[in-house]
């Protein structure tokens, strides 16, 4: 039986969204009005390579079996819906009506999948060594998780890598890295249920009889989707210079010994909140994906254009190695560049 999907963000989240198109479920994608005139006029166009072929290929919504609409979040019905995704920046949640959608949300008490880098504050609650933390400060407005219980948030590290190409209209997606979503479970195993639906479901999918990468797999430890946290702090938030972006790539590779220590220093610390090496992904296998990543991160570029807020995984990273008593001079001075950065945009705007 199809699902109704509700999903916050209809640029990243309309990769997810697609995904779930493809297996005959039916998504509702929250944005801006301007944005969601254009969804419900010409569909989505998600752009991805599939194994073994060289160019891209470009799968339109209107082709699917499910249904997909766009709306502004004052027009959402949350009744309709059986799971929520979370697909913004985490900055954006601060947005009144998106804060008034997040009251009604936690309210229907639905599932929620974040697939945001920044975890929400709920689900870290979720982990015994983080629950008594203060953490509040590496949020743009740590208020707005306070109505969610823990057991309903989830997380699924945003792996893949996808960008709204700038000449292209707001509805198209270009996928650079088609890796999977990697899930954690909910407290609910009826939740649950429904997560491994969905994961199979989107296994199942074929195009012109040739797999589609990109899937949805689910874990039971809560660890898995911080794997995460190593690629950011060593390639995504260093990206972030005095002076002008560097790609990814060169973040990485430009000192390797650097980005080694950095990157094994993360993964120490999510073992010490009790994760297990095997939910973490080798330096080695990061590194050589990092060969491909020839931009800046998003939040080099969104530093870049004069956003004046970013999500801080970097910052909530620190202070958890703080407050374990594990600090790290190199991430201290990564979350110093980026502040810096982001105080110049404050006092130039």
């Amino acid at each position: 039986m199809a699902k109704n999907i509700l999903i916050l963000g209809a640029s990243y989240g309309s990769l997810l969204g697609t995904k779930l198109l493809m297996a005959g479920h039916n998504v509702t994608l929250v944005c801006r009005r301007k944005t969601a005139d254009l969804i419900n006029r010409e569909g989505t166009e998600v752009r991805i390579k599939l194994r073994d072929e060289k160019e891209h290929r470009a799968i339109f919504s209107r082709d699917l079996p499910g249904k997909v609409d766009a709306m502004p979040p004052e027009d959402v019905d949350v009744s309709r819906y059986d799971l929520v995704g979370l697909a913004m920046q985490e900055p954006q949640y601060n947005n009144h009506t998106i804060r008034v959608l997040m009251i009604k949300i936690a309210a229907a008490k639905l599932p929620c999948l974040s697939i945001m880098n920044m975890p929400p504050l709920p689900y870290l609650k979720r982990i015994p060594a983080l629950a008594a933390m203060d953490l509040e400060d590496a949020y743009t407005n740590a208020g707005v998780w306070d109505r969610f219980e823990p057991g309903l948030v989830s997380l699924c590290s945003p792996d893949p890598q996808a960008f709204r190409p700038p000449e292209e209209e707001a509805n198209v997606l270009h996928v650079g890295l088609p890796t999977n979503f990697k899930a954690a479970t909910f407290a609910d195993e009826a939740h649950n249920t429904l997560l491994r639906q969905l994961e199979a479901d989107i296994d199942a999918v074929r195009l012109d009889g040739h797999d589609v990468p990109v899937k949805l797999k689910v874990f039971d430890s809560l660890f898995v989707p911080l794997a995460k946290w190593s690629m950011l702090l060593t390639g995504n938030y260093r990206c972030i210079t005095p002076g002008e972006p560097r790609s990814i790539h060169d973040a990485v590779h430009g000192d390797l010994a650097r980005s080694r220590a950095i990157y094994d220093h993360v993964d120490s610390i999510a073992r010490k909140l009790g994760a297990d090496p095997a939910d973490q992904v080798p330096f080695e296998k990061y590194a050589k994906a990092a060969e491909s990543l020839l931009k800046p991160s998003s939040a080099a570029r969104a530093v870049a254009n004069g956003a004046p807020y970013i999500e801080r995984v970097d910052l909530l990273v620190k202070l958890i190695s703080h407050q374990l008593g594990e600090p790290n001079t190199e991430i201290d001075h990564t979350v110093a560049t980026v502040d810096r950065k982001l105080d110049e945009r404050i006092i130039e705007g």
